[in-house]
């Protein structure tokens, strides 16, 4: 049994609705989640048991005693893995005043009321998901998970079962959109995990369907700020180096049993570094990219999902994602990897002369190479250390 001040952590593999329901029970007997893939390979679960060591594993409905379990502090509701884009596994320690701090003021800025039903359609071992389920126990209305995601049954969802807010990625957005789902129909759309691409908010917003764009991250019990604006009890500011940093009751407790990570994710004075560079404007929060991808060509820091906005706009591009490779001369030379929305994409110079107008010189790019896919995380954000290396794409010749 754990101290007094000490919780269990069970761990389950489920699927989306026996994962939250899970979790609903670990919330009402207090202790901690740790939802892990669902299909992930034997190897990857015995890794992750392995680097966080939950006390518990959830097998057929009861939680049996794992030998090299180690209790996480009380007050901790859920651990989240995570690797960021390094690919190393991390136990984030969500708390339960984080949990509290997040469904509350989440619900109030996107108008969930009290006849919200959440739907969680993504695979809860993302924060993205799991957080749908916690607004809804938090705030006591209605949720509903489903096993995977279904593109007819999230377009009915609404008609159905009844469903008011659904969380999405960018790319799901788009698929959805693609197939004419009446999104319209939802209160809101959440969308999140990755970039929101202008010209996909548009395209929304000109179908007549509610979005919002939510920023955040694991460590914070995934989305902090809503269309810019922190939700209540969060406070944010940029350092000299322009890079986010943000604090909170939604802020994690730290990484599990890994003390040096944490104390370097946070600033001496107790800001978490999110490891975005953004801006306020008109009072809002805007993020460019992640500090480590921006592209420093010719002395100009160059924004990689900035270029990718307007790329993204060309007829001929069905996808895009711009990173900075070496150059003797300009010290990073920025690339286009475009995936065509015909058999062909466009060459070096029609995509140069169709963002000029948009982009300064330095931000133009100087190489195209026309790929198969555009490699991508379960959230929806680019792999661009994938791109760098380009012998692990499948690639046709740009013209």
């Amino acid at each position: 049994m754990p101290h007094a001040d000490e919780t269990d952590v069970v761990a389950t593999a489920g699927r989306g609705p026996e994962v939250a329901a899970a979790a609903v029970r670990m919330w009402d007997t207090g202790r901690a989640i740790l939802p892990l893939p669902a299909d992930a390979p034997a190897a990857e679960i015995s890794r992750l048991l392995e680097t966080i060591r939950p006390t518990h594993y959830l097998d057929d409905g009861q939680p049996a005693r794992l030998p090299r379990g180690v209790p996480a502090p009380a007050g901790t509701a859920a651990i989240v893995a995570t690797s960021g884009t390094s690919g190393a596994p991390k136990g984030v320690e969500l708390t339960r005043s984080g949990m509290e701090a997040m469904a509350r003021g989440y619900s109030a800025a996107v108008g969930a009321g009290a006849d919200a039903h959440w739907l969680a359609c993504l695979p809860l071992h993302h924060v993205a998901s799991l957080a749908p389920i916690a607004r809804a126990y938090v705030t006591g209305v209605r949720w509903t998970a489903f096993p995977s995601f279904d593109l007819d049954e999230v377009a009915r969802a609404p008609r159905t079962i009844g469903a008011t807010i659904v969380s999405v990625v960018p790319t799901v957005l788009a698929r959805l959109l693609d197939a004419g789902a009446p999104l319209e129909d939802y209160r809101c759309v959440i969308v999140g995990g990755a970039p929101f691409p202008l010209a996909l908010r548009e395209r929304a917003e000109a179908r007549g369907v509610r979005v919002a764009d939510a920023y955040g991250m694991t460590e914070t019990w995934g989305g902090w700020a809503i269309d810019g604006a922190p939700i209540a009890g969060v406070e944010y500011r940029l350092d000299g180096d322009g890079e986010i940093l943000v604090r909170g009751d939604v802020v994690m407790r730290g990484y599990r049993l890994d003390p040096a990570q944490t104390a370097a994710a946070f600033t001496t004075d107790g800001w978490l570094r999110t490891g975005d560079v953004g801006a306020t404007v008109d009072g809002r929060v805007q993020v460019f990219d992640r500090k480590k991808d921006l592209i420093i060509s010719g002395g100009v820091n160059v924004s990689p999902t900035e270029v990718e906005g307007v790329l993204a706009r060309h007829p001929d591009i069905a996808d895009v994602c711009v990173v900075g490779v070496p150059d003797e001369e300009w010290g990073e030379r920025v690339v286009a990897f475009v995936v065509p929305s015909g058999d062909l994409g466009p060459d070096v110079d029609a995509l140069r002369a169709f963002a000029r107008e948009q982009l300064s010189a330095p931000k133009l790019p100087r190489e195209v190479r026309v790929v198969a896919e555009i490699p991508r995380s379960g959230s929806g954000k680019a792999l661009r250390r994938l791109l760098r290396d380009t012998r692990a794409l499948r690639e046709r010749p740009a013209r």
